[in-house]
């Protein structure tokens, strides 16, 4: 999938996960109910961050990935019709395999 972002630095673009809205017994659950799960897919990654020795640091994660995130460490862009996060990769805490 194509992304009108390029993201700078260490950050990484990526696409929440689809909260779930329907319990296991049946019942549907308003939007405001249903927390938004912390699990995105990336799609664009920043060239890395500069460090102490003036050497760019790659960023860990790549395209394809399935990130874990720490909560509330995310910038909410919408392009478009489309929603995406913003994450420093210091602010990734696994990558689902």
């Amino acid at each position: 999938m194509a992304v009108n972002l390029q993201p700078l630095s260490d950050y990484v673009v990526a696409e929440q996960e689809e909260a779930v809205t329907k319990t296991a017994s049946g019942l549907y659950l308003p939007d405001k109910a249903t927390e938004k799960p912390k699990v995105a897919k990336v799609l664009a990654v920043g060239p890395g961050k500069v460090g102490d020795d003036n050497e760019r640091v790659p960023v860990e994660v790549k395209v394809g990935d399935k990130i874990v995130y720490k909560s509330y460490s995310t910038t909410e862009v919408k392009v478009g019709d489309k929603e995406y996060i913003l994450v420093k990769e210091e602010d990734i805490l696994a990558i689902v395999k």
